[in-house]
C-alpha cells in the first residue's frame, strides 16, 4: 500500500491509495476535484472512492472524479441519499476489498450519524475522517457525546502500531488545547516539539499512531486520574470527563 497525502481546501486531507500488485488506485474523501485530480493523473486511473461521511468538504470531488474515471464509490448504507454517486452500501463490521487490499468498516457515529472509518488491518492503517484527529476529535453534530465517546473507544482499542490518517490538519490548535488542560503530560510536551518542527517546514503532522494518541490525545485520556484531578472532577465518570472536554473545546 502506497499512500499519498493530498492537501485540499484550507486544511483538508484527502488520501490516494495505490495497490501496486493489483494496480488499483483509490482515494479517501476527495474534498475537491482539482487538487485530487492533479495527483490521480500521475496514475492515469481511479478505481474507487471511499467516503468516511457525507459532509461536502469530504465528498465534493465525488461526481466529477466518477465521471472522468468511471470510479465506484463506497459509503455507509445509511448515507445512501447523502453521499453523491454512491455505488456500494457498506455495513458496520463488513470487510471489503479495493484490489488486493482488505478493509474493515467501523461505524463511528457522533460527528455525523453515518460516519465510518476504514481499517486496513494487514497494513496497520486506519482512515478516521472527522472522528479521531491528531490530539483531538470531531465536533458532535448529528450524534450525541455518548456516541462520539463510544466511537473513540472503538478506535482507541485498535492495535497501538496502527497509523492514523485523519481528515484535517487541526493538530496545532488541538495541541494548544491539550497543553492547556493536560500540561503535566511530559509526553505531550515532547510531541509539541515534533509538531512545531513539521509545521515550520510546511509538512503534514499526519499520520499519527494509536500509541501516540493514547499518550497525548486528551480525548483518549478521559480515564486518566491526573487529568480528572487537574480538571477538578476527581469522582467523575470517563463519559462525564469527555462531555466536559468536548464543551471546553467547542468554546476554545
Amino acid at each position: 500500500m502506497k499512500i499519498e497525502t493530498i492537501h485540499c481546501l484550507s486544511d483538508n486531507y484527502s488520501y490516494l491509495i495505490f495497490d501496486e500488485k493489483a494496480n488499483t488506485v483509490s482515494i479517501i474523501d476527495p474534498s475537491e476535484f482539482s487538487s485530487c485530480d492533479r495527483i490521480i493523473s500521475k496514475y492515469k486511473k481511479l478505481d474507487y472512492i471511499l467516503n468516511t461521511h457525507h459532509h461536502s468538504d469530504h465528498v465534493d470531488g465525488n461526481l466529477k472524479l466518477k465521471e472522468k474515471y468511471k470510479a465506484k464509490i463506497f459509503g455507509f448504507k445509511n448515507d445512501k441519499n447523502r453521499i453523491p454517486g454512491i455505488d456500494f452500501l457498506l455495513k458496520d463490521g463488513e470487510v471489503s476489498k479495493i484490489g488486493n487490499l482488505k478493509f474493515k468498516v467501523i461505524h463511528v457515529p457522533g460527528h455525523t450519524s453515518g460516519h465510518i472509518a476504514f481499517y486496513f488491518e494487514d497494513e496497520k492503517v486506519v482512515f478516521t475522517g472527522d472522528t479521531l484527529f491528531s490530539l483531538g476529535c470531531g465536533r458532535v453534530f448529528e450524534g450525541t457525546n455518548k456516541e462520539m465517546y463510544q466511537s473513540l473507544i472503538k478506535l482507541k482499542n485498535l492495535p497501538i502500531n496502527t497509523k492514523v490518517f485523519c481528515g484535517h490538519e487541526y493538530t496545532k490548535k488541538n495541541l494548544d488545547f491539550c497543553l492547556k488542560y493536560d500540561n503535566s503530560n511530559s509526553q505531550l510536551v515532547e510531541k509539541a516539539k515534533f509538531i512545531n518542527s513539521k509545521l515550520n517546514n510546511s509538512l503534514p503532522t499526519i499520520p499519527t499512531t494509536i500509541e501516540e494518541e493514547l499518550k497525548t490525545n486528551i480525548f483518549l485520556r478521559c480515564d486518566n486520574h491526573e487529568l480528572k484531578k487537574g480538571l477538578g472532577y476527581n469522582q467523575a465518570s470517563d463519559q462525564e470527563i469527555f462531555n466536559k472536554l468536548r464543551g471546553l473545546k467547542d468554546a476554545f
